[in-house]
C-alpha cells in the first residue's frame, strides 16, 4: 500500500475498555441488520402497506451496509481512524432519531439507507481502531470481545423487537439507539487514541467504483436468490457484480495508489478467510435459515416452538464463547480449524436426520453442539486472518475482511434456498415434508467439508504468535 501511515501507535497496548466499546457498537450494528423482521406488521399496519413491503428496509440497510465498507477504509485513512469511527457513531445514531420519526415508507427506507451508511463506518473502523492498538500477545482475546456482538445480537433481536412491538411501539427498536449512539460517542472520544490522517492520500476512484458497484450487486442478487425464488434477473445482477468485483481486482493490482493492498491474499492465514472462511461463514449463515423452516412447514410445530429451539444453537454460541480463547491456545488454529469445521458438517448431516418423531431433548442437544462448534470456528477465522498481517496492510486486510463476511451471511441464505428448491423439485430423498429439508442439509455438510480441507492445508504452526501454542517455530508469513 502506498503512502504515509499516521495511524499507527507507537506503543501496542491491550485495551480492553477499548474493545469493549467498539464491541458494543458492532451490537447496535447487528443487531438492527435483523430486529425489524419481529416488527414488520406493525409497521406495516401504521404505513398502510402489506408486511412484504417493509422487508426493503432490511434490504437497504444490508445493501448499504456491505457497498460502504469498501469506502470506510480510505476514509479512516485519509482523516484519522478516531474521527471517523466518532463521526460513524453520530450518523448511526442520528439516522435512527429519523427512522422512529419516520411517517411513511420511503421515509424510512431512506433513514435506513442513512443508518446503513453509519454502519458501515463503524464495524471496520472500529475493528481497526483495536487492531492497531494490540499486541499479537493479545490478538486472540482482542477478537473475543469483537466476536460476541455477532453471537449475541441474533439471540437477542426476535426477543427486542417483540418486546418494544409489544409492550411499547415499533419506533421504540429506534429510539433505544439514541441513548445508547449518545453514551458511545462520548465513550469514543476519550478512549479512542487521537491520531492524524494523510492529507496526501487520494482516492482510488475507478476501483472504489467498481468495488462498490460489485459489492452491491452481489447483496441485491444473492437477495433475490434467497428470497424471491429462482429467475433470470438475480442470475444477472450476480454475474455483474462477480465481473464488476473481477474488474476491481485486475486494475487495483496495477494501480499506483490502490483502494486496497491485494498483497494481503498472499499472507496465507490471511487467505484462509476468503477461502475456508468463507465457506465455513457460508454454511454456517444458512442454519438460522433452514432450521425454522423445517420445524414449522417440515415438523408442523408452530413459530413459537420453532423460535425456542432454534435458540438453542445461540445458546451454544455464547455458552462455549468464554472457553474458545483457552481453546485455541491449547491446541493452535489448524487442529481447531478442522475441528469446528468438520464438527459442524457432523451436526448438519445429524439434522438431515430429524423428523417429527425425533425426541426434542435429543434436537436441542444436537443444536447446542453445532452452536458451540459454530463460536469456536468464529473465533478461530476472525483472530488467526490477522496473526500474521503487518500494520501497513491492516487497513485493506480489515476491509476486504468485514466485505467477506457480509457477502458470506447473504450467500448463506441464497445457498440454502437454492438447494430447497433443487431438492424440491428433484425428490431424491422421498416425497415427504421434510424430505428437501434432508437433502439441503446434507449439500450443506457436504459444503462444509470444503472448509475442513482448505484447514488441513494450514502450516501446523499457522497463527502460533497469536495462539501461543507450542511450537518449535513459527510458520513463514507469506506463501
Amino acid at each position: 500500500m502506498t503512502g504515509a501511515v499516521p495511524d499507527v501507535p507507537s506503543e501496542s497496548k491491550w485495551q480492553p475498555r477499548l474493545a469493549l466499546l467498539v464491541a458494543a457498537t458492532f451490537f447496535m450494528e447487528f443487531l438492527d441488520g435483523t430486529v425489524l423482521t419481529t416488527a414488520m406488521p406493525s409497521i406495516a399496519a401504521d404505513f398502510k402497506v402489506v408486511s412484504a413491503d417493509v422487508n426493503i428496509t432490511m434490504t437497504a440497510y444490508l445493501v448499504t451496509v456491505a457497498m460502504g465498507i469498501p469506502l470506510s477504509s480510505w476514509l479512516a485513512e485519509r482523516f484519522g481512524a478516531r474521527r471517523i469511527f466518532c463521526l460513524a457513531i453520530a450518523v448511526f445514531t442520528v439516522a435512527s432519531l429519523l427512522c422512529a420519526a419516520s411517517q411513511d415508507l420511503t421515509l424510512l427506507t431512506l433513514s435506513r439507507v442513512a443508518q446503513g451508511a453509519g454502519g458501515a463506518m463503524m464495524v471496520p473502523v472500529g475493528t481497526l481502531v483495536v487492531l492497531r492498538g494490540t499486541p499479537k500477545s493479545e490478538l486472540l482475546r482482542a477478537t473475543a470481545f469483537l466476536v460476541w456482538p455477532g453471537l449475541l445480537a441474533p439471540v437477542l433481536a426476535p426477543l427486542v423487537g417483540g418486546a418494544f412491538t409489544t409492550y411499547l411501539s415499533w419506533h421504540w427498536i429506534f429510539l433505544i439507539n439514541v441513548p445508547l449512539g449518545l453514551a458511545a460517542f462520548i465513550a469514543a472520544l476519550r478512549l479512542v487514541p487521537r491520531t492524524g490522517g494523510d492529507a496526501g492520500r487520494r482516492l482510488d476512484w475507478r476501483g472504489l467504483t467498481l468495488t462498490t458497484f460489485g459489492v452491491g450487486s452481489l447483496v441485491v442478487g444473492l437477495e433475490g436468490v434467497g428470497g424471491h425464488g429462482a429467475g433470470v434477473v438475480p442470475a444477472v445482477v450476480l454475474l455483474a457484480g462477480a465481473l464488476a468485483l473481477a474488474g476491481a481486482a485486475w486494475w487495483m493490482l496495477k494501480a499506483k495508489a490502490p483502494l486496497f493492498d491485494l498483497r494481503v491474499f498472499a499472507t496465507r492465514t490471511f487467505r484462509a478467510t476468503s477461502t475456508g472462511g468463507f465457506v465455513y461463514r457460508l454454511t454456517i449463515s444458512s442454519v438460522p435459515f433452514l432450521l425454522p423452516l423445517l420445524f414449522q412447514d417440515g415438523f408442523g410445530w408452530d413459530p413459537l416452538k420453532s423460535g425456542a429451539m432454534v435458540a438453542a444453537v445461540f445458546i451454544g454460541n455464547i455458552g462455549i464463547k468464554p472457553a474458545t480463547t483457552p481453546i485455541i491456545r491449547r491446541f493452535g488454529f489448524k487442529p481447531v480449524l478442522v475441528f469446528a469445521s468438520f464438527a459442524s458438517a457432523v451436526t448438519f448431516a445429524a439434522c438431515a436426520a430429524l423428523n417429527a418423531g425425533t425426541p426434542e431433548p435429543l434436537i436441542f442437544a444436537l443444536l447446542l453442539a453445532s452452536g458451540a462448534f459454530r463460536s469456536i470456528g468464529f473465533s478461530a477465522y476472525a483472530s488467526v486472518q490477522y496473526a500474521d498481517i503487518v500494520p501497513g496492510e491492516l487497513p485493506s486486510a480489515n476491509a476486504v475482511s468485514a466485505t467477506l463476511v457480509q457477502l458470506a451471511a447473504g450467500a448463506g441464505i441464497a445457498v440454502g434456498a437454492l438447494f430447497l428448491r433443487l431438492f424440491d423439485h428433484a425428490p431424491v430423498f422421498g416425497d415427504g415434508p421434510s424430505s428437501a429439508y434432508r437433502g439441503a442439509f446434507l449439500a450443506m455438510a457436504a459444503v462444509m467439508l470444503l472448509s475442513t480441507a482448505d484447514s488441513l492445508t494450514l502450516h501446523r504452526h499457522a497463527g502460533a504468535e497469536v495462539s501461543r501454542s507450542a511450537v518449535s517455530k513459527p510458520e513463514k508469513r507469506r506463501g
